[in-house]
């Protein structure tokens, strides 16, 4: 398995683990993360400070969480990933999902490395 691979998938399981220090360790310190839905990014985070904050700060949305990869397509500095995601809400939300709801999706993201770092992600759903 080759070092970007393996880096994804220490990402993902510190994902799983709820670990954000993990999640963490192999990114650069200018990180440029993006969530897309539906074609639009409803959230973009420049630094890996602004990351770690977000990261920390979703913690407390779920019970559980869950990724799960299903593909992994290899470019030269970039890994697009096709993931199963299912998760269990910890809180209500604005948007009227409920403590207990479960969340089921299929998405990808899009790792991109420079310098043996993760410089970008983009979470497509």
């Amino acid at each position: 398995m080759n070092q970007q691979i393996e880096k994804i998938h220490a990402y993902i399981d510190a994902y799983n683990n709820f670990d954000v220090v993990k999640m963490c360790q192999d990114l650069a310190e200018s990180v440029v993360f993006r969530n897309i839905a539906n074609d639009d990014v409803n959230l973009e985070l420049d630094g890996i400070e602004a990351f770690k904050a977000q990261a920390q700060q979703a913690l407390s949305f779920f019970s559980e969480r869950r990724q799960t990869v299903t593909k992994m397509i290899e470019r030269e500095n970039q890994v697009e990933v096709l993931i199963d995601y299912r998760a269990v809400l910890a809180i209500d939300l604005p948007n009227g999902l409920k403590k207990s709801d479960t969340l089921s999706l299929a998405g990808r993201s899009i790792f991109t490395f420079a310098n043996g770092k993760i410089i970008q992600i983009e979470d497509i759903s």
